[in-house]
């Protein structure tokens, strides 16, 4: 019924963003499917247009980085600017996950009348470790939706009523391969520059089942439909996650227990090969800015938090200055040819991105088509035996599938 959503379907290549749902908003919802990833759903064949739309916005199928910045990265994308900083209002830096840069940028923007609303993820309060988009229209929504969520979010999938509201300008945040699906969205439908001028982002590691918050809820002594409320992080940097049961108990899991032992494991396979961890298409994209230790690991001690601030576009270079001035954010320059070691994952994933591409695609399995992610020019950045150990880990993986 879709030759497109056939080919996402059998290459595993869905992130699940929802780009499909706003091709055709009566013919395809987004639905929770095993182990607790967000899946399109047909209910209704599709027109032959509205197939080519899925298959020139879908980022498991099509993926373009364009030249936006004034400097470019083999590694790190386009950029304008490199900064790292923090909100200056100390409630909003402590509660969101990451020294709430991306928030006071949010905050500002709203303040000064750029963008009426923003558009963000929230936690479901069905589910409370599930997410669902949520409008935020004060300072208050905005800090409340502060924070990671570790879960599957198709904030796409809500796009048309906000396209057709002729009234309001807003900001969007999402993962990046939600900002790239809305940029390619954008080359089809002028509203989305129209009704959308500001799209920001984050460092993205990879999008967990709900299976594996489940499992963190579990570790912690829960069952997970017993509790009213779960933060993957935040409330200190990095912070905990952190489960309330209905009686009123808490307990938390630090961030190197809850992610690094439990939910990177259950990362859908789509993220395992996508070339931009790092919001190339953004205006502006915020990370953590780890200290490490005298071997290059980062340190997940508690402490004050720090935002890499990452402006691409001179969009988001005049926000982030503007927002400065206003001292709403505190920053201080940065070098980026030090964030390899402080954001090891991406930096690894890009360097031997090539080798993971080149064991699939001898399998005959289907990957999506890159264009401007400099693929070759950051395998030349990684090891011989880096790329082969990439190379016969991806075979394993594969062929287990």
């Amino acid at each position: 019924m879709s030759t497109s959503l056939d080919r996402v379907r059998k290459g595993d290549l869905c992130t699940g963003c929802g780009a499909c749902v706003l091709a055709a908003p009566a013919a395809i919802t987004m639905q929770l499917a095993p182990p607790g990833y967000l899946r399109p759903a047909l209910s209704a064949p599709l027109t032959d247009a509205q197939d080519a739309r899925i298959a020139a916005t879908c980022p498991g199928l099509t993926l373009t980085q364009e030249a936006r910045g004034t400097r470019a990265d083999a590694i790190w994308g386009p950029y304008q600017e490199a900064r790292t900083g923090h909100a200056t209002d100390p409630d909003l830096r402590h509660h969101a996950s990451s020294g709430g840069g991306l928030s006071a940028l949010l905050i500002h923007a709203l303040a000064t009348g750029q963008i009426d609303a923003v558009i963000q993820t929230g936690a479901d309060p069905d589910r409370p470790v599930g997410n669902i988009p949520t409008i935020s229209v004060s300072q208050a929504d905005i800090s409340a939706a502060a924070g990671s969520r570790y879960a599957p979010s198709a904030p796409l999938a809500a796009l048309e009523p906000i396209l057709a509201d002729i009234d309001r300008r807003f900001a969007f945040v999402g993962k990046p391969c939600d900002v790239t699906a809305l940029r390619a969205v954008a080359r089809l439908d002028p509203r989305v520059d129209a009704r959308i001028p500001l799209m920001l982002s984050f460092f993205c590691a990879g999008v967990p089942s709900l299976a594996g918050a489940d499992k963190v809820v579990e570790t912690l002594g829960f069952d997970p439909g017993q509790i009213t409320a779960f933060r993957y992080r935040g409330d200190g940097w990095p912070g905990f996650a952190k489960a309330t049961h209905k009686d009123g108990r808490e307990a938390r899991m630090s961030y190197h227990d809850s992610w690094g032992k439990i939910l990177s494991s259950h990362v859908q396979h789509r993220c395992k090969i996508c070339p931009d961890g790092t919001g190339g298409a953004a205006d502006v994209v915020c990370a953590d800015i780890w200290d490490c230790d005298a071997a290059g690991y980062p340190l997940f001690d508690e402490a004050d938090g720090v935002s890499l601030i990452l402006s691409r576009s001179e969009t988001g270079e005049a926000l982030v200055r503007a927002a400065r001035s206003a001292g709403r954010i505190e920053t201080r320059p940065f070098e980026m040819d030090t964030l390899g070691p402080i954001q090891p994952g991406q930096h690894n994933r890009k360097r031997y991105l090539i080798a993971r591409l080149a064991a699939l695609r001898l399998l005959g399995r289907k990957v999506p088509e890159m264009t401007g992610y400099t693929l070759m020019a950051a395998a030349r950045h990684g090891a011989v035996m880096a790329h082969l150990r990439n190379f016969a880990g991806t075979l394993k993986r594969a062929l287990r599938r």
